[in-house]
């Protein structure tokens, strides 16, 4: 038998601590849980999308009565942003989630549907996506899906 180790390297941060683009984004991401449509779970997510020509696109969880229909902020950001600049990589996607009385106190990250579509947004550009995740307390960075997701499938598995 052997024995594997892997390691993800998290970066943990206070707002204040973040450079100005990131917090704008996180202010986005924090913004966009206003639209979120999650009459269920009353679980809102918003996830903001910083893109290599500097555009910043949003999504929000979309819930639906007849689950599994609905879907995660981080899906429907990446799929608008591959969708209307298909040329353009994501460099960082900043989530935040609340329920009705706050903010969430420490970060969440991607379910794991999400996790494989920011896999696959990386693998189609070629460029890690750095991901922001938003707490009350903190705030959760990490530099590429692969710390999220260490044993990845992707299209290598099939070859």
């Amino acid at each position: 038998m052997k024995n594997l180790t892997i390691t993800a390297i998290i970066n943990e941060y206070q707002y204040d601590e973040l450079t100005p683009i990131d917090q704008s984004l996180i202010d986005t991401a924090i913004e966009a849980t206003g639209r979120s449509y999650a009459p269920y779970s009353r679980f809102s997510v918003g996830a903001a999308a910083l893109l290599a020509n500097g555009i910043v696109v949003t999504g929000t969880n979309q819930e639906n009565a007849a689950y599994p229909s609905g879907l995660c902020a981080e899906r429907t950001t990446l799929f608008y942003a591959n969708s209307q600049y298909p040329d353009q990589p994501v460099l960082t996607l900043a989530i935040a989630a609340r329920t009705e009385k706050d903010f969430i106190d420490t970060p969440i990250p991607p379910c794991g549907a999400c996790r494989q579509v920011i896999l696959e947004t990386e693998k189609r550009y070629k460029h890690p996506i750095r991901i922001l995740l938003y707490g009350k307390q903190c705030i959760y960075e990490v530099q590429s899906i692969g710390d999220l997701l260490p044993l990845s499938f992707d299209s290598s598995a099939m070859e």
